[in-house]
């Protein structure tokens, strides 16, 4: 009984995440970045804390990669949109000049052979895709995490009907008690 309780209590946490994520994927983002900051930031602060209680004792080296993590970290923590933005920018240029690519690569290879319409499709939807994102890189970030929030809600659903099914099921099913009345030992062979 104490297992099914922690299904349960694992189905609404996936339902509750799904609707979380589905409603405010904008804070989502944000979130994710601070928390990458966070992994930044932490390791690097104990680094130095260690290396001011006792690297200078042992004459070791200061350390800079530390130090430059630690303010990176810090810098994703205080203005993670600016980052979210510069990404997805990026991203979206990338988008673009691939999309652009395939299609060029396509045209040129019209001149040594004959290329079907349906070779075309892709690279105009990820050149659709990039504009997208360069339009509007907050909504194209937010869609996986909208994605992310469908399918964790649509998991704990399913995993609870699949806890109730299991329940009726196990409630209906006799118990069989199998009685041993008679059992011979089994001698050991000596050699």
């Amino acid at each position: 009984m104490r297992m099914m309780n922690y299904s349960v209590m694992r189905c609404v946490s996936a339902i509750a995440i799904g609707v979380l994520l589905m409603v405010w994927p904008e804070a989502a983002i944000i979130y994710l970045v601070i928390a990458i900051g966070a992994m930044f930031f932490l390791p690097s602060l104990f680094s130095l804390v260690g290396y001011f209680m006792k690297g200078r004792q042992l004459g070791m080296y200061f350390p800079i990669v530390s130090l430059g993590s630690l303010l990176f970290g810090l810098w994703l923590m205080v203005s993670p949109a600016f980052f979210v933005g510069i990404l997805m920018y990026v991203l979206g240029a990338v988008l673009v000049f691939a999309g652009i690519s395939q299609i060029v690569g396509l045209m040129g290879a019209r001149s040594h052979a004959e290329v079907a319409f349906g070779f075309y499709v892709m690279p105009v939807l990820i050149l659709l895709a990039g504009i997208v994102v360069l339009v509007n890189p907050f909504a194209a970030a937010s869609v996986p995490f909208i994605i992310l929030g469908v399918s964790s809600a649509v998991y704990g659903i399913t995993e609870l009907i699949n806890i109730y099914k299991f329940r009726k099921k196990e409630e209906k099913a006799p118990v069989n008690e199998v009685m041993i009345e008679d059992v011979t030992p089994i001698e050991e062979i000596k050699e």
